[in-house]
Order: C-alpha cells, then sequence, then structure tokens
C-alpha cells in the first residue's frame, strides 16, 4: 500500500512537472513533503542516507562550480569567447552552432557535464546576442551534447562516477570502453541537431558584418581577476581528473577551489552568490528525496527484480533491457539515483548469470542512462541547470519544447549503442 501510495505521489508530481501548471521547485518541495507525511521516507533517510537520500555530493558539487563560473563571469572572460567563437564561424550562425557544440563535446569528457553547462551557456547567450538568433536552439543542443561526450569518461557524467565506484572500473576503462562508441554517436547527433534547428540557424550579412567588427579583447573586464580564475579553474579541472589519486570526491574539489578563489578575488559575497542558481540546488534536493523514497518503498527495486525474471541466464537479453530500460527510466527520474538504485541489481545479475564474463552490463547501463538523460528536462542534473540558467536570463525553456527535441536524440544515441553492447560484450 506504502508503495502505491510513493507511486502516486511521484506521478501526480511529474505531471505538474510536465504540465507546468505550477513552479517546479514548488512542485518537488510538496512532493517530498508529502513523502515524509506518509512515512515513505523520513528525516534521517532523506538528509544522511547515500542509498535514499539527498546526494549531497552532486549538490556541493553543483554549489561549488557555480560559484567558480559567478566569479569568472565578473572578469568578462564568457563575452571574450564568445565574440571569438563567432568570428571564427565568421558571423554565420550554423558554423558558430557546430563549433560550440565540439567544444562541449570536448570539455564534458574533462569535466562533469553539469560544470560544462554552467560555463557554456552564459557564452552561448552572448553567442546568440550577437549572431541575433535565438539562444534557446543552442542551449538545448549543447545540453544534449554534453550528456553524450559525458559518457566517453569516468568524470564526464555523474552516473559514471557511480558506477566507477561500484564496479571497480578506472578512468581507462571508460576510454576504452565507452569513448569509441560516444565519438560515433556525436557524429550523427551533431548534423542531426543541425537539420532539427536549420531554421532556427540563420541571420542576414549585415548581422555578420557587425560582428566581424567587434574586439574581443574589449569585453575583458578584469584582467588580474581572469588570471586568478582561470588558475584556479584550471587546478579545479586537474584534480577531477585525478581524484580517483588524490581519493578526493569532486564536490569536495570543487568547494575548496571556489573557496580559494572568493579568498582570493577578494569580492564581497552578494557579488558571485547572485550567479548561484538557489532554485536549482533545491529542485535537485527535493527531487532527490522524491526519488529516494521511491527506492526506500522498493518501487525501483520492482523494476529490477522485474528485468531479472525476465532475462533469467540470457546475459544479452540482460544487457539489452538495460539499456532500453535504463534510457526510459532515465528520462523520466534524474539518471543520478536512477543508477544508484540500479547498481546493486546489475552488480546480482553479473553474479547470478553464468554465461558473463565481463563488464559487459556495467557499460549497458552507463550507456541507457548517460544517453537516457537526454529525454527530459528532468533526466539528468545538466538538463535542470541549463534550463535554470536560461530562465535567468530570461529564457523560458518547457518540458515539453526540451522533450521534443530530447526524445529523438536519445531514441538515435540508445539505438546506436544497443548493437555496440551487444556485439562488443555478448557476440
Amino acid at each position: 500500500m506504502l508503495t502505491i501510495a510513493a507511486v502516486t505521489v511521484f506521478l501526480i508530481a511529474y505531471f505538474f512537472i510536465a504540465t507546468e501548471k505550477i513552479n517546479r521547485v514548488a512542485v518537488v518541495c510538496a512532493g517530498a513533503a508529502v513523502m515524509i507525511i506518509i512515512g515513505a521516507t523520513d528525516a534521517d533517510a532523506a538528509f544522511y542516507s547515500h542509498e535514499t537520500g539527498i546526494d549531497w555530493n552532486v549538490i556541493f558539487l553543483l554549489l561549488g562550480m557555480m560559484i567558480i563560473v559567478g566569479v569568472i563571469h565578473k572578469t568578462g572572460l564568457f563575452e571574450y569567447l564568445a565574440i571569438k567563437a563567432i568570428q571564427l564561424a565568421k558571423g554565420r550562425p550554423r558554423q558558430a552552432f557546430v563549433y560550440l557544440l565540439l567544444l562541449v563535446a570536448f570539455c564534458s569528457s574533462l569535466l562533469d557535464n553539469v560544470t560544462t553547462i554552467m560555463l557554456a551557456v552564459p557564452m552561448t547567450i552572448m553567442v546568440a546576442k550577437y549572431l541575433k538568433v535565438h539562444p534557446v536552439p543552442f542551449i538545448l543542443a549543447e545540453v544534449f551534447i554534453s550528456n553524450i561526450g559525458g559518457a566517453a569518461t569516468l568524470i564526464g557524467d555523474p552516473p559514471n562516477i557511480i558506477i566507477a565506484s561500484k564496479a571497480d572500473l578506472d578512468f581507462n576503462a571508460f576510454l576504452i570502453h565507452m569513448a569509441p562508441m560516444v565519438l560515433v554517436v556525436l557524429a550523427v547527433i551533431i548534423p542531426m541537431l543541425v537539420l532539427m534547428f536549420n531554421k532556427d540557424l540563420k541571420n542576414n550579412p549585415e548581422d555578420r558584418k557587425t560582428v566581424m567588427d567587434l574586439h574581443p579583447g574589449s569585453f575583458i573586464k578584469d584582467k588580474p581577476l581572469l588570471v586568478k580564475s582561470l588558475v584556479v579553474l584550471i587546478l579545479v579541472i586537474v584534480a577531477f581528473v585525478l581524484h580517483t589519486v588524490l581519493h578526493l570526491d569532486p564536490s569536495v574539489i570543487a568547494m575548496v577551489g571556489a573557496g580559494f578563489l572568493v579568498m582570493i578575488s577578494k569580492l564581497k559575497p552578494e557579488q558571485f552568490a547572485k550567479d548561484v542558481e538557489w532554485g536549482t540546488l533545491v529542485f535537485f534536493a527535493a527531487l532527490f528525496i522524491m526519488v529516494g523514497a521511491l527506492v526506500n518503498v522498493g518501487a525501483l527495486k520492482i523494476v529490477a527484480d522485474t528485468i531479472a525474471s525476465f532475462v533469467g541466464n540470457d546475459g544479452a537479453l540482460a544487457a539489452g533491457a538495460i539499456v532500453v530500460v535504463s534510457a526510459i527510466a532515465s528520462g523520466i527520474v534524474d539518471n543520478i539515483p536512477y543508477v544508484t538504485s540500479m547498481a546493486p541489481v546489475v552488480q546480482q545479475l553479473n553474479e547470478s548469470i553464468s554465461s558473463i564474463t565481463n563488464d559487459g552490463l556495467w557499460w549497458a547501463l552507463a550507456f541507457g542512462a548517460d544517453f537516457g538523460g537526454n529525454m527530459t528536462i528532468v533526466g539528468a542534473s545538466a538538463n535542470v541547470v541549463a534550463v535554470g540558467l536560461a530562465y535567468a536570463s530570461g529564457y523560458k525553456i518547457t518540458f515539453w519544447q526540451f522533450a521534443k527535441y530530447g526524445i529523438p536524440v536519445t531514441v538515435v544515441s540508445t539505438a546506436m549503442a544497443l548493437p555496440y553492447v551487444l556485439i562488443r560484450y555478448f557476440s
């Protein structure tokens, strides 16, 4: 009975998020409160449990990187990079679109995709302003590419960090097993996005001429602060790459970097704190509580057990089911708590299916969860952050507007990953 009640609360909340009749932050906060009231979770589980509570590593990773980005924003770096990008494209929106997507794909493999989006969106809004085009197509495409590009490495996508920890996989393993297919998928999805948004990627010769007359260097407002910010950002990125050697969580690295940058920047709190998306952080915290409640009452375990009973002793069938189910489920709930709840199931399947002799099921989970996160606004952390940043700048991205483009991207990328997993690990 409690399981049914918890699922009902989640579905009602999801309905209001999708229809956007009520502010999404208010919806998830109310949903989290109801979950506690009905007994699907409690304070200990919500605030202290690693399995069914708020993932504080994600919250503080976001907070730390938002502070760093807020300080960098004061230097004019985003404006400088924006002008450089559009001048490289000769003021043509379509070329600028492709260049930005390639940059996002590269950065999301070195940084987590949330950090990439926090750096890219302010720059993108500037690019669109000078190109005289709407920024939303750029922002949506960058989110999709960051989720796909981030799948290539251990640190690129938060679910990968969870999978690496549970399956004892290292950085190089992701490069060997994930990166090759990610590159192939990017080669298909980027042209696909150009076609999908083609009508929005046009301006006139006068606009292009105006862009080419701009002087990028004039947009740098504070060179000393820029140098300090870049040094800290580079150190943070290096620490992210070496986090398994340093034995520091990405959240700790981000907060240490943010604290150090705030200290040496000598900025007042109100100068950088206003760039922190507090609503986004609250949304995540409440969403974690809601999904954690589903885990707590066994709702997601029912899905996992159904998969186990369906596949029996067939490793290939198990892998295919995990890819497809993970892609769908990660579009409905955030892929971080989904992967957290599915990891023990994959571990159990690895042990019970005698025909499995490799890590194929873990790669199936990674591809499904990472690519499935593109389906809806709530599918991945980067999606929520991008929508929040766009809204703060005056551009509203609706649930269905996101899904209109996210669903085709998810279907194509997942359809490409499925045969790759089956052929490489189970043929």
